[in-house]
């Protein structure tokens, strides 16, 4: 950042996408999208900016304030200050605004060196995080606020990972391998994939590390019946038929029709051929399916709180009684929609959460009142550089 020239209608659009998302508590993916949408004119280096310094800022939101000296707030004013902050932090200069109005030198200040402070997250989060996860904590909160890479998964129905990353590499898109996944390739540096021939043809999907590990977790194989019952956009499903060889049947159920009718569009183009979308109206939906897979997986609704490097405003958005809330709804999923799995079947409860409210001691509050399941392994995918974090549990029922 240090030669990079601040232009005043940018920053201005960053501190209007602050000024929405707090003041207004709205996700600030959505208030950029919006932003970006009623700018035409501005291009890919100007769209990049807004999105990427909107999204540091998000993310450093309790560090800077406490720097500033401040409470948090919304008034322009304050959020002009903590823009300068958060560029001077990063070694740009500050040109001589009137909105930057104090600012002329960063002074670095003696801060409390707690982990809620550092690596900023609300006290609440920091505190129950400490009590929960312990020693480990600092580590986590620190591997959450590194940019999320770009992680694709190969799809094995058209290629393997070797002729993938040399597809890429003559459209002129670098890949690492994967460390996490065995299917997975790291894009070297960010880069619209969408329009290559190689997405265009279904060679690849675009998945988090971590998240590849879910779908093998559950043991899969051809000719079988499974069901992914909280599929959304089907990245898991695609997965899953591709770990079947494209045989048996994947019934891929969800409670919103948008996201079914887009895992369609993406079935078509990756040609995955054994994919049947289902969506849940209700209880009876899931009493039609009693005992009829030998296969299910339960990649349930969550905090959130392993995928913060992605949407760094989770930090700020969800709360205790959001907590609570997600937690009920967890544990009548896992009570409702395990009893379409057969006997002798094996089911996935997965979660993007790093807490174990909501990964342990939901299974083992499950497995308390049902008796005929019984706990095979489960896996921690702590955040690090490549991957989100991920809890996934194999439990079988007899």
């Amino acid at each position: 950042m240090k030669d990079q020239k601040l232009h005043k209608g940018l920053v201005a659009a960053v501190v209007d996408v602050l000024e929405t998302s707090f003041g207004q508590n709205q996700y600030v993916d959505r208030v950029i999208e919006k932003t970006l949408k009623s700018n035409r004119n501005w291009g890919s280096r100007d769209r990049a900016f807004i999105a990427e310094s909107s999204y540091e800022i998000v993310r450093w939101w309790r560090l800077l304030w406490e720097i500033y000296g401040k409470k948090p707030n919304a008034k322009k004013r304050d959020l002009y200050n903590i823009f300068g902050i958060w560029w001077l932090r990063n070694d740009g200069t500050l040109p001589s605004w009137n909105e930057f109005d104090y600012l002329t030198e960063f002074i670095a200040m003696d801060l409390e060196d707690r982990t809620a402070i550092t690596e900023s997250f609300p006290e609440w989060l920091d505190s129950m995080a400490q009590e929960k996860l312990g020693d480990q904590w600092a580590e986590i909160a620190h591997n959450l606020n590194k940019k999320a890479p770009v992680v694709l998964r190969t799809n094995l129905g058209k290629n393997n990972r070797k002729e993938l990353q040399n597809s890429l590499a003559q459209e002129g898109i670098e890949t690492n391998i994967s460390e996490v996944s065995e299917v997975g390739l790291v894009l070297k540096q960010r880069q619209n994939t969408f329009k290559s021939d190689s997405f265009q043809s279904g060679k690849f999907e675009i998945q988090d590390a971590g998240s590849q590990l879910i779908a093998p977790f559950l043991e899969v194989s051809s000719g079988q019946r499974v069901i992914d019952a909280c599929a959304g956009a089907g990245g898991k499903s695609l997965h899953l038929s591709n770990l079947m060889n494209n045989k048996g049947l994947i019934i891929s159920m969800d409670v919103e029709a948008w996201k079914l009718k887009e895992l369609k569009k993406r079935a078509k183009r990756n040609g995955a051929h054994n994919i049947e979308t289902r969506l849940i109206e209700g209880s009876k939906t899931i009493k039609r399916l009693a005992s009829s897979a030998d296969r299910l997986l339960l990649d349930v609704p969550c905090s959130g709180t392993g995928v913060i490097k992605r949407n760094p405003d989770t930090k700020w958005k969800i709360s205790p009684e959001h907590l609570n809330r997600v937690q009920k709804l967890q544990g009548e999923i896992i009570n409702d929609y395990s009893k379409m799995l057969k006997k002798g079947g094996l089911m996935v409860y997965a979660t993007c959460s790093i807490l174990p409210s909501e990964n342990q001691d939901q299974v083992q509050s499950f497995l308390a009142k049902n008796p005929d399941f019984e706990f095979i392994k489960d896996h921690h995918q702590w955040p690090n550089d490549e991957s989100d974090g991920f809890y996934m549990a194999l439990i079988k029922r007899n």
